[in-house]
């Protein structure tokens, strides 16, 4: 089964997640927003649904779709666990670089020195 953050980071599907975020809706209103069929909604959906990103309810011949809190607090906590990985391996080549330039310098200011 795929992650949630893998299915999340197609571009269609990603804009269904933003579209999901002011209120429920229904697949032809979703798919209102895109060139690909109807059909191709249903099936990205369907994968949001079996990640948990997203929950439907059907009332009548109709399915409304809106976020699943806490699939999307999951999907929100894996992305920020990832950009705070990715922002302290920054930081730490920050710091070594820095270093390194405050290293170089010192050694310059030796060789220059009487």
């Amino acid at each position: 089964m795929p992650d949630a953050l893998e299915v999340a980071a197609e571009p269609n599907r990603r804009r269904l997640l933003q579209l999901l975020a002011s209120g429920e809706r229904t697949v032809t209103e979703l798919a209102g927003h895109f060139t690909v069929t109807r059909s191709a909604i249903s099936q990205h959906l369907l994968l949001l649904e079996t990640v948990h990103l997203v929950v439907a309810r059907k009332e009548g011949r109709s399915r409304y779709y809106s976020l699943d809190p806490a699939g999307m607090a999951r999907l929100r906590a894996l992305v920020e666990q990832f950009w705070n990985a990715e922002l302290e391996l920054l930081a730490r080549d920050a710091e070594l670089l820095a270093a390194r330039k405050t290293a170089s310098a010192a050694e310059d200011l030796t060789k220059d020195s009487p």
